[in-house]
């Protein structure tokens, strides 16, 4: 437990106070932040009540996610009265991060992803506010200019057998996220990524070469980032996402640094920072002005989630029906060869779980008229989905776990509870395959609201195992800290 004071501590005692939360709600937050396991629940009673100090790294995280939820900085030494210091090994997701938006920055920020390697032990925390936006701002405002390298391509004699290799490559890592979940190769996919670099670092290509290096350093930085996303290592994502888009940005690519922008934002609307979410979706709504059809739909239906996130319901139904008429436009015209995923599917199950979300938010508030309605209609397009796919079906197990985690969440909050189990059952046996702790909350989530109901003989049936297959994946997957 560490040192113990003997007093209360005054400073967590007043930042718990302003939340509202007991010291169970500060480890229940850490433990999601963090990953499960990091604390146990009776700990913060004696942080707050005796003044004991937790080991290190606690102190940090602790102080880390109450400046989060306060929206102020509260540091380490102020909360544990100078009996702990910052660690070293947590850091914020901008470190390193604000040089200038040049092909020179570039290759600095490069290099300290090649040094790192898998020796890095530092954990990057989330940032979100102003620090988020600051760590772009020079892209947003237009005055990090043009970059360096001509999107043209032209390949001819003496093309690089290395680089083509790379190349090929990048659709075969896109379909280990789409099988397995974000968590399960991201190590493997930041070893490529490193790989890149270290290509990029060393330096003396041609200009040809050298453009599509990047290019290919902004791919599949767009990818780990998603991977970590989905693994819910949120500052690590925000790394990978602002590096691929500094490395697009050198490539002039708009089309790929609106998609980036749009992941980004629609990063800061599943961690509960709409305002960010919207910021960020907004900038990449206008980075995709001249981009192809597919990815202003795209774009434009990570806009509406985070309007929902935000219960901007009207902006919500404007962008979603703007997306929705820009997919029903879509032609053979070239796109970039990422947005393979983008259906007119996709596009109704993302609304379909923002509205479900929305009128979860709604039915807590007391608004059951408007959140039955959004409830209804969001599991409507969910059932179109991917929820029910084979087993087999190799590229859609990740996102037939969310839709279907999503669905059985909706028939939950409606008391259709033998269907909450039915579809819930389904989705649980995919973590038999699939790594995506973003999913995997989901159903702790649905698990939750479940206990309340126990005495249903379909819950009954249905939670004991779901809880065992939840324990199983925690166990085998927790993260050290």
């Amino acid at each position: 437990m560490g040192v113990r004071s003997g007093e209360p501590n005054a400073v967590l005692t007043a930042c718990l106070d302003e939340l509202g939360w007991s010291p169970k709600a500060l480890a229940r937050k850490l433990n999601r932040v963090f990953g499960l396991g990091t604390v146990a629940e009776t700990a913060p009673y004696h942080w707050r009540d005796a003044g004991a100090l937790p080991r290190s790294p606690l102190p940090a995280m602790v102080a880390y996610v109450l400046s989060q939820e306060l929206g102020r900085a509260i540091s380490v030494a102020e909360l544990w009265q100078g009996r702990a210091g910052d660690s070293l090994m947590l850091v914020p997701a901008d470190t390193d991060l604000a040089r200038p938006w040049t092909v020179q920055g570039l290759g600095q920020i490069v290099e300290d992803w090649v040094l790192g390697g898998l020796v890095d032990r530092r954990r990057f925390l989330a940032i979100s506010g102003s620090g988020l936006t600051a760590v772009v701002s020079q892209y947003l405002d237009g005055t990090a200019g043009r970059g360096a390298y001509t999107l043209r391509i032209t390949t001819g004699l003496g093309a690089d057998p290395l680089v083509e290799q790379v190349e090929q490559n990048l659709p075969l890592l896109q379909l280990l996220d789409d099988e397995h979940g974000g968590a399960r190769h991201l190590p493997y996919v930041g070893a490529q990524f490193r790989a890149v670099g270290l290509l990029i670092h060393e330096g003396g290509h041609s200009s040809d070469v050298a453009t599509r290096l990047v290019r290919a350093l902004a791919e599949i930085g767009q990818l780990a980032g998603w991977m970590a996303f989905d693994a819910t290592d949120h500052g690590m994502a925000q790394r990978y996402f602002v590096t691929a888009l500094r490395a697009a940005h050198q490539v002039n690519d708009l089309p790929l640094c609106a998609h980036i922008l749009a992941d980004l934002s629609f990063q800061a609307a599943s961690r509960g920072h709409p305002a960010d979410a919207i910021v960020l979706g907004e900038a990449a709504r206008r980075a995709s002005d001249a981009a192809p059809i597919a990815v202003r739909a795209s774009v434009l239906s990570r806009l509406a989630y985070a309007y929902a996130t935000a219960g901007r319901t009207t902006d919500f139904h404007r962008t979603r029906g703007a997306a929705r008429e820009l997919i029903e436009r879509r032609g053979s015209g070239e796109e970039p060869r990422w947005m393979y995923f983008l259906t007119d599917n996709h596009l109704d199950c993302q609304a379909g779980y923002a509205l479900i979300q929305l009128g979860r938010t709604q039915q807590r508030d007391g608004g059951t008229k408007l959140a039955r309605g959004n409830i209804a209609q969001g599991a409507a397009l969910l059932e179109t989905g991917a929820y029910n796919a084979s087993r087999s079906d190799s590229g859609r197990q990740r996102r037939a776990l969310f839709e279907g985690t999503w669905l059985a969440l909706a028939h939950s909050a409606r008391g259709e509870l033998e269907l909450a189990c039915q579809v819930g059952q389904t989705a649980a046996v995919r973590l038999e395959t699939v790594h995506s702790p973003r999913s995997t909350a989901l159903l702790r989530q649905l698990a939750a609201d479940l206990r309340r109901r126990q005495r249903n003989a379909h819950v009954s049936g249905f939670l004991p195992g779901l809880e065992q297959i939840l324990a199983q994946h925690r166990a085998g997957h927790q993260r050290p800290h």
